[in-house]
């Protein structure tokens, strides 16, 4: 099988990629390792950026977020007892997007059904060759025979523990990384939010986050021990420890029920410099995480999305391959940004182990801190607001 971009991974990224591709005449062929059904199993953020949003109306992918996601003006950090606002439209002329991650892959899905776009399920990449070349080689298996993809570049959309990075030799990938010395307990929930907008919360008993998908199904987070199970945690557990973390006059109005999704995420920052080998290039997770506390996982990906896009369509349209040279820089200089920004709301908002040499809980005492800057300095509030609506392509 030949096609112009081979891309790996069926997750938004590689569905927004082919969409926007498609949307200029240029081939892509997709390979999923899972099946769809399954993909659309994975419970992921649902905070959008301006940009994310715009993005998605480029690809002609936005009529149900426009219909059934929910603007919203700003969110809320509570801590001491109290919620404090931050009026993101206020302060930056704009808002953010909350239209689940499930939502959106569901329709790319059904636009590439549609437009008749090749999407191989269970196709097992196992190595590709010439990436240094002009073309490009995927070698795949699905039902235990080996296939492959000749395509004249890849676009590596297939997740932290995919394939494409592993392609790099050791040589030549220069890696960056962070693990974080607990989790977030997550569970989904259709009850009605706490709250119009999120809540992040500092409590000494630890961080939680009060989220949503839309007005009747309600996503809520609390920080663990990385020792803690699924199982340790049921549903009454759950909402009487988020009860204690959230301050009183919240708490008051949380309405409960039986989750429908129970899970615990280990947070990581990871950054791969080398977005680019030779004609393959890393999009999205394969190349970077960021811990969730600052929604930049999807929106971090769309821009890396938008940059390649636009080098591959200036290749394809008139052989400018400036955006294709430029897509590294590019890209990193933004995810280094959004990595900044997850990796400091994250540190502030956290209860987190005593450093070695630190006395007294200082961290926490600089956590406060902080905290009492930012809501006593315009400039500090905006800087906030400006990183928390992510920064222009």
């Amino acid at each position: 099988m030949r096609t112009q971009v081979g891309i790996i991974g069926s997750g938004p990224s590689g569905l927004i990629l082919s969409q926007l591709l498609h949307l200029q005449g240029i081939d892509s062929v997709i390979l999923e390792r899972k099946t769809l059904d399954y993909v659309l199993t994975r419970i992921r953020a649902g905070v959008l950026e301006q940009s994310c949003v715009d993005l998605l109306r480029t690809a002609q992918a936005a009529e149900n977020m426009d219909t059934q996601g929910e603007m919203h003006d700003g969110f809320d950090i509570a801590y001491n007892g109290k919620c404090h606002h931050v009026d993101l439209k206020a302060l930056t002329g704009t808002g953010i997007m909350v239209y689940g991650q499930v939502e959106i892959t569901r329709d790319l899905m059904d636009i590439r059904k549609k437009a008749g776009g090749v999407t191989i399920e269970e196709a097992e990449v196992t190595r590709v060759e010439g990436i240094e070349t002009d073309h490009p080689v995927i070698y795949y298996t699905k039902d235990g025979v080996e296939h492959k993809l000749e395509c004249d570049f890849v676009a590596g959309c297939d997740g932290f523990h995919g394939a494409s990075r592993q392609q790099i030799p050791d040589d030549i990938i220069k890696t960056y990384e962070k693990v974080y010395p607990f989790g977030w307990l997550g569970i989904m929930s259709e009850t009605p939010p706490v709250s119009h907008e999120l809540i992040y919360t500092r409590h000494e008993r630890g961080f939680s986050l009060c989220s949503m998908r839309h007005s009747k199904l309600s996503r809520y987070y609390l920080q663990v021990p990385l020792t803690d199970k699924v199982e340790d945690w049921s549903d009454e557990r759950f909402w009487a420890e988020l009860k204690r973390r959230l301050p009183d006059d919240v708490a008051s109005q949380l309405i409960t029920g039986p989750s429908i999704e129970k899970s615990i995420a280990q947070l990581r920052s990871f950054v791969c410099e080398t977005m680019r080998y030779g004609n393959m290039f890393l999009v999205g997770d394969a190349a970077h995480i960021v811990p969730p506390t600052g929604a930049k996982g999807l929106n971090s990906a769309a821009s890396d999305v938008y940059y390649l896009s636009q080098g591959l369509i200036a290749h394809y349209r008139n052989g400018d391959d400036t955006g294709l040279e430029q897509y590294t820089e590019k890209a990193l200089s933004r995810v280094w940004k959004a990595e900044r920004f997850s990796w400091w709301m994250t540190t502030l908002l956290h209860q987190l182990p005593l450093a070695e040499g630190e006395v007294g809980a200082f961290t926490s005492q600089m956590q406060s801190a902080e905290l009492d800057y930012i809501f006593n300095s315009s400039a500090a509030l905006k800087s906030l607001a400006e990183n928390y609506i992510g920064l222009p392509y």
